[in-house]
């Protein structure tokens, strides 16, 4: 199981973070990512296993009280906004973790939001979810105009 997260690639990404604050939270950004990423298999998932892999790794590293749960809640708030928009994250992140398509990232947020809207039953809104949306516009939009230019 220790395949499904690459522990010295998280670990790179947080190291880059400039604060202790700013490392805690692109580490639950990165670790949250590969975990997501990780669902997108056709294969079954023991889910009891990844969990206590991810849980392990999360705690050696940022200690208790912190599990997978309370970092794909963090994913689904507004304080993972300053980590996606961040370019110096982004960098580190695509550069490091090279196994998360960086194009998948607000896929994977967005699934993220529709798990928990699936747990909660209430509707997805706020910031993360606006984000989603203007970053589907703005695909869209460069779609458009590289179809227009032939491309």
């Amino acid at each position: 199981m220790d395949t499904l997260i690459n522990k010295d690639n998280i670990l790179a990404v947080m190291r880059q973070g400039r604060t202790r604050a700013e490392s805690t939270d692109w580490f639950r950004v990165a670790v949250g990512l590969y975990y997501l990423a990780n669902l997108m298999t056709k294969e079954t998932i023991d889910f009891k296993t990844v969990d206590r892999e991810f849980n392990r790794f999360i705690y050696h590293t940022i200690g208790g009280g912190h599990t997978i749960t309370s970092v794909l809640q963090f994913m689904s708030g507004k304080d993972v906004l300053p980590v996606v928009q961040s370019e110096r994250f982004m960098t580190a992140f695509t550069s490091t973790c090279t196994d998360v398509p960086p194009d998948s990232i607000p896929f994977l947020l967005e699934l993220n939001l529709g798990v928990a809207k699936n747990i909660s039953k209430l509707e997805v809104e706020g910031p993360v979810h606006d984000w989603l949306e203007a970053q589907k516009r703005a695909r869209e939009t460069r779609e458009e105009g590289a179809a227009g230019e032939g491309i």
